[in-house]
């Protein structure tokens, strides 16, 4: 909510709009907007979206994470561990 202030205007803070931030949010990390269970710890990465998509990018799974997020699309990708 707006509110005017001696002639300026003023804008509420994230907080009071309901907005999450980083101050807020005590993991601050959004949900990935795709996950895929993966057989292989290396996958290769396109957007899949023919040619809306990205350039094909080879991801390496960290056996101790156990997940990769794609930089170009967030796309998650989590080994199965078979």
């Amino acid at each position: 909510m707006d509110k005017e202030a001696g002639g300026a205007l003023q804008r509420g803070t994230e907080e009071t709009r309901g907005i999450m931030t980083k101050d807020t949010d005590p993991l601050n990390v959004p949900p990935p907007p795709e996950s895929e269970t993966v057989s292989t710890l290396r996958v290769a990465c396109d957007g899949g979206e023919g040619a809306l998509g990205h350039p094909r990018v080879w991801l390496s799974i960290d056996p101790q994470v156990g997940w990769v997020e794609c930089g170009y699309c967030d796309k998650r990708y989590v080994f199965s561990g078979d």
